[in-house]
């Protein structure tokens, strides 16, 4: 019968010592999460403060970026274009596919009520350059930076300009239109379609 107690001995300080070891596994699991967070704490508490030292311009900077994608941009998709460019001999034409954007929803329909006006502009736009311009980057963004004045023209944006020299007035424009943002509704040009033949 001494054997059973020795083995009752045996079961109760396997106990102790299987108790000590989840008490140090739980220690260890506790330590990892506190250093895990002080190294995160003090890792955004740095961040802070080399914003802080950036200066209060780059602060409104930091929250306009961030309020932009809150709301989802509104976009307006036009019908493709088809137009004879301005070649000699008359025979390249270019397709061209144009999508606005436009500050919100409401905006949207705002633009659609001067939809022909505007996509009538817009051809003969297009219909005066050649199709060496237009295969360019820099004839691209030309046009693009044309096309947004010229869905500007019916809200009383970009007028003040010609379609010829006036580049400089046109940047004008479209950034006071941008940092606006409540004058024009028509905020970009992206093309979706570009084919020159």
């Amino acid at each position: 019968m001494s054997a059973k107690p020795e083995a009752g001995e045996a079961g109760e300080a396997a106990k102790p010592a299987k108790s000590k070891k989840m008490l140090m596994i739980g220690l260890v699991a506790v330590l990892v999460l506190a250093l895990g967070g002080g190294g995160a704490f003090f890792y955004i508490s740095k961040q802070r403060a080399a914003a802080a030292e950036d200066g209060e311009d780059a602060a409104p900077a930091k929250a306009a970026s961030h309020a932009g994608p809150k709301t989802a941009p509104a976009y307006l998709p036009l019908d493709n274009m088809v137009v004879n460019l301005s070649d000699p001999g008359g025979e390249r034409v270019a397709q061209v596919g144009i999508t606005f954007e436009v500050l919100d929803a409401h905006a949207v329909d705002t633009v659609k009520a001067f939809l022909p006006t505007i996509r009538s502009g817009v051809l003969m736009l297009i219909s005066q350059r050649t199709a060496e311009e237009l295969l360019t980057q820099e004839g691209k963004q030309k046009l693009a930076k044309d096309i947004l004045r010229e869905a500007s023209l019916p809200f009383g944006g970009g007028e003040a300009d010609g379609h010829g020299e006036g580049s400089a007035p046109v940047k004008k424009k479209k950034s006071d239109a941008k940092s606006g943002h409540g004058d024009l509704p028509v905020v970009g040009v992206l093309f979706s379609s570009f084919i020159v033949q």
